[in-house]
């Protein structure tokens, strides 16, 4: 559709020249090629080994996020339950992901390569589940099927601070439980009563699974700021709700966040499902809009390009933006993201902001209706999405202030966008 009119009014938007620089972070990793015998170190632990019989039949999680590694690290769970003698087999969890579809959820691991042939067992994909009690509230708690009939299951997640609410669980195993393990159904449950109850609903209703369902350990994953794996640590099923906490705050230690505080305008290039399960991570991008606090990066407008390949037209979270370009709208598949809505009872995250012709257009826009700003010289960040930011770039308004920053390094001299005919930037920088 053709905005001739709103693209004149535009036109004469000052866009000032950018340059890169790299942000230093905390580097500590697991190379791929040692994952396989660092899970199995960590298994071979008296207090995790044991717990696995001989004959049992063993259900390992899945969940949708974008976690480095996961195919190898999951495979390696499996590998040492079959060294065991027991029979392994993957679950999909992740409440309502996949468009809340077993055949969904099935493909959303397989784009992470988890795959039966990759893993050499079974996946077991189904949205059916069943009643497992009443938490401290009386609200009523469900799960997986074919995980609750299982004779053990290995809840496998990351551990790393939530995009909508704050507690001393976030996302990790207890939620892996409540929410990924709950499937839609059990997703909607723990979500009813809002995010401002999420950090106490994913522990009641996680230590409801705890109790009644055959949770053997947990495998807790952290990353580093550069998407790496971090660590990789094995938690007895009645420890987790205790040392789970711990291992937030050390996630959150690892971390990488924007080294500048403050711009009028934030360019994300791609939100996605695979990147954060809002889109863009509020903690690093802002603003957190579940809880009205501030969190991340203060600006004042924000500008997202593009929607991931990963994310299936996935654009959950596109709410934070104030304009976007056709090229993401005619990506988004409206059926996914409003299941996702209806299922976290966040409506604002698909809010679809101004919706631009081009990259050029949707960045003017949302500078021109800055306010209180130096037009002439507005400071502008640009990332590539918020699981990378090893890189970024910045206005010329910065050139001085980054000289004080540690850790933020100029690798290029201010050049203007590079826009071609028709407004748009090419792919990476």
């Amino acid at each position: 559709m053709e905005r001739k009119h709103i693209s004149e009014l535009i036109h004469d938007t000052y866009l000032p020249r950018m340059f890169t620089c790299s942000q230093e972070f905390a580097s500590e990793k697991i190379e791929r090629d040692q994952i396989p015998g660092t899970v199995s170190r960590v298994l071979s632990d008296d207090a995790i080994a044991c717990r696995i019989k001989p004959g049992m039949h063993i259900a390992v999680t899945c969940g949708s996020r974008g976690i480095r590694n996961i195919d190898i690290i999951t495979k390696s769970i499996c590998d040492f339950v079959k060294e065991r003698g027991a029979v392994p087999f993957v679950v999909p969890a992740m409440g309502s992901h996949g468009g809340a579809t077993a055949e969904g959820q099935k493909e959303v691991i397989a784009h992470y390569g988890v795959t039966e042939e990759y893993l050499g067992c079974e996946i077991r994909s189904s949205m059916e589940t069943v009643f497992v009690g009443k938490n401290a509230e009386g609200l009523d708690v469900y799960m997986d099927k074919n995980a609750y009939e299982a004779d053990g299951i290995i809840v496998s997640n990351r551990v790393k601070p939530h995009t909508s609410f704050k507690g001393d669980c976030e996302s990790g195993m207890m939620k892996m439980m409540a929410i990924g393990l709950g499937k839609q159904y059990g997703a909607d449950r723990c979500h009813e009563a809002g995010f401002q109850n999420m950090a106490k609903n994913v522990k009641l209703f996680g230590e409801v699974i705890l109790k009644n369902s055959p949770v053997i350990f947990g495998v807790a994953i952290l990353e580093n700021a550069f998407d790496e794996t971090a660590d990789i640590v094995a938690v007895p099923a009645e420890e987790i709700p205790v040392k789970e906490p711990a291992l937030l705050i050390h996630a959150k230690g690892l971390m990488p966040r924007i080294l500048v505080d403050s711009c009028d305008v934030l360019i994300i290039d791609k939100i996605g499902k695979n990147i954060s399960g809002t889109g863009s991570d509020p903690n690093i991008a802002g603003p957190f809009g579940d809880s009205g606090e501030q969190y991340g990066l203060r600006s004042q407008n924000i500008c997202i390009l593009d929607l991931t390949e990963e994310t299936n037209g996935n654009g959950y979270g596109i709410g934070i933006a104030d304009a976007t370009t056709e090229r993401a709208f005619k990506k988004m598949d409206l059926e996914a993201m409003y299941i996702n809505s209806v299922t976290s009872t966040a409506l604002w995250k698909n809010r679809i902001p101004l919706i631009m012709e081009s990259d050029e257009d949707a960045i003017k826009v949302v500078v021109k209706c800055c306010n209180e700003i130096d037009k002439k010289d507005p400071r502008i960040v640009r990332i590539h999405d918020t699981l990378h930011l090893s890189e970024i770039m910045l206005s010329e308004s910065y050139l001085e202030e980054i000289k004080k920053i540690e850790g933020l390094t100029k690798t290029s001299d201010p050049a203007y966008l590079p826009f071609d005919e028709n407004g748009d930037l090419p792919q990476g920088w």
